[in-house]
């Protein structure tokens, strides 16, 4: 670790928070940290299950019917890559949030350095995982599990990819969140996606993808502790909570951006005009 541990961090243990509200807090303790407050380390669970978009994603490429049917909210990431599906028990998601002035400009140590924790977790767990060695190409575009893999941030284990992630780098701040697969929903995953070519099944989701519960006996809620326990000792971070402030500015920024069709649908950023 860096003389970010010398900085004032939070730890927010897991909640469970619809989506356009998991987005819009991200956004929160970003303003918080950028502000002179706290820098944030947060592991958080997607309730309902939600598919979330890549900034880019092309919004014909979601089932969106057959996701409300099946109850799976939908809602656009503003960081790039592909959409993942945030299963309730099968995703574990996390976020680490701190000033842009005291993080590496370089891109790239940038991942490597907010990943840190997230490897010390899967070592914790029973799963040494690291980046990628090589590149593979991608067997389903839209979706992130399938994109190409990258050794830039993608963290697989035994060739397969376990957790994806991805970065916002603001003005003043810079957002990491990632999700880290705690077990595989490759029927429930494929289901969100319109019109999948032939070759896109769960047999070839299964070869690609990989979970914690495939490789160690551990529950949930053991999974999300050792994760918690390495943000927290990776940031020397006290537990802390959101203030009611930042809550309602969470309210307004989820109502406002997250839950519209505006930004989910057409990319268009109602906070900016």
């Amino acid at each position: 670790m860096t003389d970010l541990a010398d900085r004032e961090w939070r730890l927010i243990r897991e909640e469970s928070r619809p989506g356009p509200t998991c987005m819009a807090l991200d956004a929160v303790a970003a303003e918080t940290a950028a502000a002179g407050g706290p820098r944030t380390v947060r592991v958080y669970q997607w309730a309902p299950s939600t598919l979330s978009l890549g900034y880019r994603t092309d919004p014909a490429a979601v089932d969106w019917a057959g996701c409300r049917e099946r109850g799976v909210s939908v809602v656009r990431r503003p960081t790039g890559g592909g959409a993942i599906y945030h299963d309730e028990h099968g995703d574990v998601s996390y976020s680490v949030i701190a000033p842009a002035e005291e993080l590496p400009g370089d891109l790239m140590e940038t991942y490597e350095l907010l990943c840190e924790p997230l490897l010390s977790a899967c070592a914790a767990m029973g799963v040494p995982a690291g980046f990628a060695e090589q590149e593979r190409p991608a067997v389903h575009e839209p979706a992130c599990y399938l994109r190409g893999v990258s050794p830039a941030h993608d963290v697989v284990y035994e060739g397969r990819k376990l957790s994806g992630n991805a970065q916002y780098r603001r003005r003043d701040s810079v957002i990491q969140h990632g999700s880290l697969t705690y077990s595989a929903t490759p029927e429930a995953t494929l289901a969100c996606f319109a019109e999948l070519p032939a070759e896109v099944t769960p047999e070839r989701f299964r070869e690609r993808v990989t979970a914690i519960d495939e490789h160690a006996d551990l529950s949930r809620a053991a999974a999300v502790e050792r994760l918690e326990e390495a943000l927290a000792a990776w940031a020397d971070a006290e537990e802390g909570a959101w203030t009611d402030a930042e809550l309602e500015r969470a309210r307004e920024i989820a109502d406002r951006k997250f839950d519209s069709d505006r930004w989910n649908r057409a990319r268009e950023d109602p906070l900016e005009g």
